[in-house]
């Protein structure tokens, strides 16, 4: 067999081939591909104790990876969403080997059958207003960071923008003007702009001139001047609700995350009565359905439509047995 259609061969031809020139694949793509195999071949080397450069195809079987799914959501705990991602990208590996490698096709056909695991889908996290204004109040303005942390946040709530496209926002992506907008490259390469409101606006306006930054810099970086990577963000949000938890307590029993804020946003939309494809556009959906989510977690739209229902006219009566026997058996 030669080289290039051994295992460590057709892995690397199936991210320099395949995800980089031929499908032009995300850097997040490529990184969460990258984890799921370092993952794998970490595993396989406990497992079988052989190096990853002689890990063979046929090591990496239906049992074996089934095995390695429960060992991430066992050992690892990583939930059930966490272990369908890791095995999307094993489905994308394999079926670039039975294109390129038709031996192993049959082994291929028996990865890609192995199905994702089904989970419970739980309506979305959200924050009231008060919540929101908690946690926007609780950066300290008399420090840079506090400063640069206000601005951030704002941003976040009020244009629902992801995690990943608040890190990678550069100082020419914020257009401050009389129609000011944020400019960010999405999911799906989607291109779009977002508009921002005037208390926005002003905030940003200052935050800009204090950072005084070069058109192409990081618009919101770490004191070190480098970008702020997803777990600094996720601690500085720790950092703010830990204070503003103080003031709004119920901000305790919520998990909060950046996408939580993008849902927030949502929500906001929703209750101002903006329709779902206006959401959807908003927020850079693939598809207005997958604002259907935001629907299902509102318990105030549930309830004005429950408001305007008709009240049944039904009498409560109470229940009378027709026969001794049952009369008898329902006193007992």
């Amino acid at each position: 067999m030669s080289a290039a259609r051994t295992f460590p061969g057709l892995l690397e031809a199936f991210f320099t081939d395949r995800l980089i020139r031929q499908r032009q694949a995300s850097p997040h793509t490529l990184a969460s591909y990258r984890d799921t195999f370092c993952l794998l071949l970490a595993y396989a080397q406990r497992q079988l104790h052989k190096a990853p450069t002689d890990i063979t195809l046929a090591d990496l079987d239906t049992a074996f990876l089934g095995a390695f799914l429960d060992y991430l959501e066992v050992e690892r705990e990583n939930s059930a969403r966490s272990r369908n991602v890791r095995l999307a990208a094993i489905h994308s590996f394999f079926r670039y080997v039975a294109l390129h490698s038709p031996e192993h096709s049959a082994l291929a056909q028996r990865v890609l059958a192995m199905p994702s695991k089904r989970y419970v889908r739980r309506p979305v996290t959200f924050l009231n207003d008060a919540e929101v204004t908690a946690l926007l109040a609780a950066p300290d303005l008399s420090r840079w960071s506090g400063r640069r942390d206000r601005a951030l946040l704002l941003l976040a709530a009020q244009t629902g923008l992801r995690a990943a496209e608040l890190v990678g926002l550069r100082c020419e992506d914020i257009v401050l003007g009389p129609a000011a907008y944020v400019r960010c490259l999405g999911k799906g390469r989607k291109l779009r702009n977002t508009p921002l409101r005037k208390d926005t606006v002003a905030v940003l306006r200052a935050w800009l001139a204090e950072r005084k930054g070069q058109p192409c810099d990081t618009a919101f970086p770490t004191t070190s001047g480098t970008q702020l990577s997803h777990d600094g963000l996720q601690y500085l949000l720790n950092k703010h609700l830990a204070i503003a938890c103080c003031q709004c307590p119920s901000l305790a029993n919520k998990r909060v995350t950046p996408h939580v804020l993008r849902h927030t946003l949502a929500m906001d939309l929703l209750h101002h009565g903006v329709d779902r494809s206006v959401i959807a556009l908003w927020l850079g959906h693939e598809s207005v359905e997958t604002t259907a989510a935001y629907l299902q977690a509102d318990m105030q739209l549930k309830e004005q439509a429950l408001a305007k229902t008709d009240v049944a006219d039904v009498r409560a009566r109470r229940y009378k047995p027709d026969d001794q026997l049952l009369a008898f058996l329902k006193s007992l």
